[in-house]
This record gives structure tokens, sequence and C-alpha cells, in this order.
């Protein structure tokens, strides 16, 4: 038997889509921790019903995706893993219901375009604090992910998100990850090596599991045995650098590990991922100015650290 998480997920998609007022700037400590580890993590920082209309809506894109309908600019990306899906059916008896579309699903990208998406994205919240850790206003979000993790989903090998970000200038950019459920050791957390974003980018080899998701990649020439797990509550959210080495297990429990995920960048940055690859999954939206100054708080020193 498989187990959603017990969030409620109905009312209206939009309702309350943004980030909770109670952490609005970097503060000190977590400005020294991005300097040193290359991350740090706000408790509580939105309101779990946030996390369940952005779920709420990914589900709605995920089966009307699956019943060949548009959803725009957004594309869902299915798990690879040989027999994912006759793996939702019992095991013993073979006998269960056909998986919904979102079951299925690992990701869905570019969905910042959708309001419930962009009002999180653009919110004050969470653009005081990229802009205080980037050091500069004029941000765009260039790519947003929502990840399934469903139970049995296998776990993303270590990797250096700047691998997939060949831009001009490479640096600053960082990444902010949403827990919309709990992110425990049993259903495939986040593992994060503190002061790798330091590093430059390492070679990153193709994922040899036969049944990888599409793109996965693994670092092979670094020692992670420090590394640590960062578990979340929902709501949480991890503030990271692009070159932080980070990985996530796979999702051994019976319930989801959901999580939404975006990186931002300067406004204008030369992207040559389509040039290079063929392909991309990002899309470069301007972010709304800042408030005029007299409106906002006085702003700490940006979270600068070596290479950018």
């Amino acid at each position: 038997m498989l187990y959603w998480p017990t969030m409620e997920i109905t009312g209206p998609t939009a309702a309350h889509s943004g980030a909770s007022s109670r952490a609005t700037h970097v503060t000190e400590a977590q400005r020294d921790a991005y300097v040193r580890d290359g991350f740090f993590r706000i408790e509580g920082f939105a309101e779990p019903e946030i996390g369940a209309a952005l779920l709420r809506r990914v589900i709605e894109l995920a089966r009307r995706a699956g019943a060949g309908g548009d959803i725009g600019t957004a594309f869902v990306t299915p798990e690879q893993q040989q027999d994912f899906a006759r793996a939702r059916v019992d095991g013993e008896t073979g006998t269960g219901t056909a998986p919904a579309p979102e079951e299925l699903a690992s990701k869905i990208f570019r969905v910042a375009r959708e309001d419930v998406f962009f009002e999180f994205a653009s919110s004050a919240a969470v653009l005081n604090i990229v802009r205080e850790v980037l050091g500069f206003d004029d941000v765009a979000n260039f790519l947003s992910q929502f990840i399934f993790k469903n139970p049995g989903a296998w776990g993303q090998p270590w990797h250096q998100d700047s691998f997939y970000f060949p831009f001009d200038p490479p640096r600053p950019v960082v990444g902010i990850w949403l827990a919309v459920t709990e992110a425990t050791l049993e259903n495939g957390c986040l593992h994060v090596l503190a002061g790798s974003h330091t590093e430059p980018v390492h070679v990153h080899l193709p994922d040899a599991r036969p049944g990888a998701n599409y793109g996965y990649t693994e670092i092979v020439d670094h020692d992670m045995s420090s590394s640590s797990p960062v578990l979340m509550q929902p709501g949480d959210l991890l503030v990271f650098d692009s070159h932080l080495m980070h990985r996530s297990t796979d999702n051994t429990s019976a319930s989801l590990r959901a999580a939404m995920v975006y990186h931002y960048a300067r406004h204008g940055t030369v992207d040559r991922t389509e040039q290079l690859r063929g392909y991309t999954v990002n899309d470069w939206i301007p972010m709304p100015a800042p408030a005029p100054p007299s409106r906002r708080a006085s702003r700490a020193a940006p979270a600068r650290i070596a290479g950018t």
C-alpha cells in the first residue's frame, strides 16, 4: 500500500501562496553558514498550506499531461526505473489499481510561470534572501522544478548543480529547496557535503544504473565521507550554493517526499545550455524590482564566497 501525504490539498490552488513573513532577511549566522558551508536551512519559512497548494497544482498538471492535455511551458519527466509502474500494485498478489500519473512522475519542470509557483518564487520573503545571498538586485529565476520522489524512487547521485549550468558569468547562482512534505532518512532526504561549494565543478560521469533518470550524473573523484543528511519538515527552506555537492537517497518508505526547487542568477546571464547540449529545461524569468530603499530594512553585506 502506498501513501501520499495527509496534508490538505483541496480548495483554491493559489490560496496563500506567499512565503511566511517570519524570515525575510539573511541573519548573520545564516550568512556565516553560507560562506563556510555553502548552505543554510530556515525552519518554518513557509506555512504548510503553501506546499499543499503547490502539490495540488502539480497533480493537476501531471494528470492533464497524462491525459494528453496542454500544460503550457511545463513538462513532466517520468521515473525511468524498470518496472516502476508495475511496482505500484501489490507485489505479492499482482493486484491493484492503475497508478495515477503523479505516482509515476519524477519531476515537473518550468512551472514558475504558473500563478501559484510564481507568487512564491517572486515573494518579497524569498527575493530578500536571494538578493542578499547573491549580492545584487537584478535577479532572474531560471529553473523551477517540482520533485515528487514517489515511494520506491531512486535517489540522485552526488552532483553539483553548476555542472548543468554553462553560464557566463558562471557564478553566483543560488538554489532554494522548499520541503513540501517531511524529508527523512527513510524517504530519501538530501545529503550535503559542507564546504564543497569552494570546489570547482568536478567531472560528472553518467549515472551507470540501468533505468537511471534522464540527465542524472555522478561525481566519483571526491571524498564524501563527511557528508550529512538534511532532515526537513514541511515549510522548511534550504538555501544553497550551486557548487555545493549534494545527493538524495532512495525513497524506501511508503510515503511521498516532495519538494519545490528554484534557482536564481543575475538577470542577463548568458545561458549556453541549449547551444552546448541541444536541449534546456531553463526558463529565464526576471523577478520584480525590489521595493524602494525607504521601504526596506537596511541590507546586510552579501554572503559572497570564493570564486564569486
